[in-house]
Parts: C-alpha cells; structure tokens; sequence
C-alpha cells in the first residue's frame, strides 16, 4: 500500500499523450499541471486503485488523498477527489478542515475546484447544514477559488430544491465579484436553484440585474423560458 501513489502516478504517465496535454490546457487562462491523460481514463485509474484502498480508515484514505493534491497535477486532484467523494456514507462534522485545508492550499484551477466542491463538499454540506456558515465565511476570502467553492459547492444541493436562503445569501456575498470564474460559479449556483425555484431566482436576479455582472447573470437564467430570458436580459 505504501508504493500506491506511485504506481497511481507511473500509470499517469504511460496513459499521457502530448496532445492531450495542450489540448487540455486550452481551457484555463491560469497555469496548469497536466500529464496529459483523458478524463475518461483518469476515472478508470481512480476506480482501479480506489479498490485497494476503500478498506482503510478514512483518516488514512484522506491522507493518501493528500497527498494527491500536493503534486499540483489536475488528474490527481480528480483522482483525490473521486476517493473522497467516494467516501461520503462515513463523513463525519470534523472532516470540514480536511476539505477546507485542500480547497485553500492546493486548488488552483476551475476544473480541480468544482471537482472537488460539486461532490464531496457538496455531499458533506447535504449532511451537515451547519457548514453553510463555513461557506459563506469562503465567500469572503481572497482566495478567488475559496470564493468560487463557496458557490459550485451548493450547485448539486440546489437541484435538489435545497437551501435557497443560503444560495441567495451566497450571491449577495458575491454579487459584485470582478473575478469572471467567481462570477460563472455563483451564476451556475443560482441557474441550479432555478430548477427548483424559478421564481424566486427569477426575483432575485431582477432585483439585481442593474449591479449584477453580466456573465453571472446570463449564467443563473439559462434555464429559463425565452421569455424569461429576454425579460431578464433587458436594460
């Protein structure tokens, strides 16, 4: 078990092709650490090796998890990702700074972040509410991939119909982000809870459309009746 990470990355690297990896990097503005393998094959490496692992203690899991993270590469950001959400029946309230710790010192692209926030940390807020706080107190942070998690970790929740207050409050928060991934995040965010809610979301982003950024709000009707849209859309 101890040579796990490396056999995980040795794999990474005979999978890798070169025009996967620039493809790849195609779609971040920011830097970014690839190999260069597929997503489709990342899942498979991730379910392969999450097999030898899924009898250990959480805690050792985690800590295989990250040292994941800490390599910077986006597949195993996707692979420590995959084991952690993988792990969701046995999460517990003191397992929040293991997921805040990861969203703070090693994310640090859009792929990476919502990997990680739509699932685990999405998951864990479904069983402990409490931690909704947590996430608004993300919103505030400098840290512009703090700020996007505070959103995308609620996109699945808000499909299910669940904590409206806190989407909209999340978006108060960051109404007037200038970040334009910050912005996507937290629109997604409010287009996720318009399935549920289209008129309170609808409201909302009428309330705000004259201070809203643009990107955001195209983002959080995109679901909507045309009408609707164009409804929205005008100045």
């Amino acid at each position: 078990m101890d040579d796990i990470i490396e056999r995980i990355r040795e794999e990474l690297k005979t999978s890798a092709d070169e025009d996967t990896r620039n493809s790849g990097k195609r779609y971040f503005k920011e830097s970014v650490r690839l190999h260069g393998v597929k997503t489709t094959l990342v899942t498979a490496i991730e379910k392969k090796y999450f097999h030898e692992v899924r009898a250990l203690p959480k805690a050792e899991v985690f800590s295989l998890c990250e040292r994941l993270w800490q390599s910077g590469y986006m597949e195993e950001s996707f692979i420590a990702s995959g084991w952690s959400y993988a792990l969701q029946a046995s999460f517990a309230p003191e397992d929040f700074p293991v997921f805040e710790n990861w969203v703070a010192r090693y994310v640090t692209n859009w792929a990476s972040c919502d990997t990680l926030c739509n699932h685990t940390v999405g998951a864990f807020v479904e069983m402990y509410p409490q931690h909704l706080e947590s996430l608004k107190r993300w919103a505030r942070s400098e840290n512009r991939w703090m700020r996007r998690a505070a959103a995308v970790s609620l996109i699945i929740p808000a499909r299910h119909g669940l904590f409206l207050n806190d989407v909209l409050a999340i978006a108060d928060i960051l109404l007037l982000d200038k970040d334009d991934l910050v912005q996507k995040g937290y629109g997604w965010m409010l287009k996720a809870a318009s399935e549920s809610h289209q008129q309170e979301v609808f409201a909302y982003v009428m309330r705000n459309k004259g201070t809203m950024p643009r990107t955001a709000l195209r983002y959080a009707i995109e679901k909507m009746p045309p009408a609707t849209r164009l409804q929205a859309m005008e100045k």
